[in-house]
């Protein structure tokens, strides 16, 4: 039976795995620079396969305790010492897997450890000569509580004092989850579990303010996801390129882990290995299908914060344009959640899947209350036929969708929500057939590319502003660009015009070896 994990194919006897040891390696560096810190990543983000490895990475050098705050419920953290008793049986179990000796393992147990400054006590004890390594994952299961603050200040304080000798602790401690672990005192405040004592602020003695910051980026490049394409294509002999199918890969998921694993799952084991660009782009299909957790957490957030929701509305389907900033807190919280990236110092969605993921949420919300006559996919029957998408026709049956309902808005509305119908109007027809997924142009907001793919169709349809007969000519080479870059020979321009004097129209225009389709509504 075949498996998956976020880190690439199982196939039976055979584990096909992205290479992280240059990831493995700076994490190492610091952890030998005596550093505890926190890696916040978003959901499936192969946050428990790095530290599984890291675990392995590190052996000859040091005792690694892993444990996980995972299967944890509210009365583990009812008391100090409640908590203090199921930290101390975790670390004795996972030192049951290295190369400790059995006394030195079974001495982490403790029933006389009932308070923080007793299991302050106890770790001194036992860290004395040893270089151990705290790996906690799944910390969000405890950051809800008072007694989970309590232990990190211990932590902290026991931090402090070695750095003047006067404690023996961790050598380091890592604490793995989705929030920032550092915020966890306003997280409290916020949430009305944690009162501030007099003169006392949100940020003042932190109890994970020794944390340092967490840089690595953990994504996998194109190159990364090469390694485990070439051992894969030892064995198996499909005759893909790999650099190719490996960069089609990072296009579409910008390396999230388990979007890589999800593609690679599909080709394997559904699409009979058809390790190539248009066999990425059917995997992608597929996984845009799936009711996965990771998109079930996607759409869970964007239900229940109003302000990430209307963040990402406007970055995607308006064109908005955000600086990348933390000192936004939605922004941050976009960026743990692994939703938004940065470039060119401004804010965009992390990588297509979730661009048309987030797509589809906002224009099966749409569905929902603008149920109107003479909907698209009443036309699906003369825009496809045979399994062959006709985007001329398709434009054509648009222009006339968009005269019946939305020429009596007003101009600025129309102007502002003009991505947003289109790409409307494709999804009912696309159909979990296809995908279409946007390219807004970094220095010109008056444009958007739009690439369609259909089965083994592919088309580019550029969205413009009409701004005069010279800005339409320019368009033409801008598209012409964008076509070379994709290999296709034919393109399709499709102009709003929003002047109270204007003329629709459509007409094929040849330009070299190239044809557009030129539309203006």
């Amino acid at each position: 039976m075949k498996e998956f994990n976020v880190t690439g194919t199982c196939v039976p006897n055979k584990n096909y795995m992205v290479d992280i040891t240059d990831k493995l390696k700076q994490i190492k560096a610091m952890i030998d620079k005596e550093e505890y810190f926190t890696i916040n990543r978003g959901r499936q983000y192969g946050k428990t396969t790095t530290l599984f490895a890291l675990e392995n990475f590190l052996r000859d050098e040091y005792t690694v305790i892993s444990i996980s705050f995972e299967g944890l419920d509210e009365e583990e953290f009812a008391n100090a010492e409640i908590f203090c008793q199921t930290f101390l049986k975790r670390i004795s179990r996972a030192l049951r897997f290295s190369d400790v000796d059995k006394a030195y393992q079974e001495a982490w147990i403790n029933t006389e450890v009932k308070s923080f400054d007793a299991l302050g006590e106890h770790i001194t004890n036992l860290c004395e000569g040893k270089k151990l390594v705290l790996m906690v994952d799944e910390v969000d299961k405890a950051s809800n509580n008072r007694v989970f603050l309590g232990f990190l200040s211990k932590l902290r304080e026991k931090f402090l004092a070695r750095r003047v000798n006067r404690d023996f602790t961790f050598h380091s401690v890592i604490l793995a989850g989705v929030y920032d672990i550092r915020n966890i005192k306003l997280k409290l405040i916020q949430e009305g579990l944690l009162t501030l004592g007099t003169g006392e602020t949100t940020t003042h003695n932190s109890p994970w303010n020794i944390a340092v910051e967490f840089k690595i980026d953990m994504s996998f490049s194109a190159q990364e996801i090469e390694t485990m394409l070439s051992e894969y294509e030892k064995d198996h002999q499909t005759g893909m390129h790999i650099p190719e199918v490996a960069s089609e890969i990072y296009n579409y998921t910008s390396g999230y882990p388990v979007l890589v694993s999800g593609i690679c799952k599909y080709i394997d084991e559904i699409l009979e290995n058809n390790w190539s660009p248009h066999g990425v782009r059917r995997a992608v299909t597929l996984i845009l299908k799936e009711d996965s957790p990771l998109f079930q957490s996607l759409t869970k957030n964007l239900d229940s914060n109003q302000d990430l929701s209307h963040i990402t509305y406007d970055i995607l389907m308006l064109g908005g344009r955000w600086l990348f900033t933390f000192a936004n807190p939605v922004v941050g919280l976009g960026v743990r959640y692994g939703y938004f990236a940065e470039v060119d110092n401004r804010l965009k969605i992390s990588n297509k899947i979730f661009e048309m993921q987030i797509t589809n949420y906002f224009v099966n919300k749409e569905q929902l209350v603008s149920l109107k006559p003479g909907s698209p996919s009443s036309w699906h029957n003369e825009i496809i036929h045979k399994d062959k998408f006709n985007m001329q026709i398709c434009l054509e049956k648009f222009a006339k969708y968009y005269h019946q309902h939305y020429s009596d808005k007003d101009s600025k509305f129309i102007e502002r929500e003009a991505r947003f119908f289109f790409l409307f109007f494709l999804n009912s027809l696309l159909n979990g057939r296809g995908f279409a997924h946007s390219e807004s142009a970094n220095t010109d907001d008056t444009r958007m590319d739009v690439v369609v793919n259909y089965l083994d169709q592919q088309f580019i349809v550029e969205l413009k502003i009409w701004y005069g007969p010279k800005r339409h000519e320019d368009a033409y080479e801008q598209l012409q660009g964008y076509m070379d870059k994709l290999s296709l020979n034919e393109g399709y321009l499709l102009t709003f015009n929003f002047r109270q004097k204007k003329e629709p129209k459509q007409e094929w225009v040849e330009i070299g070896d190239k044809k557009i389709f030129d539309i203006i509504v």
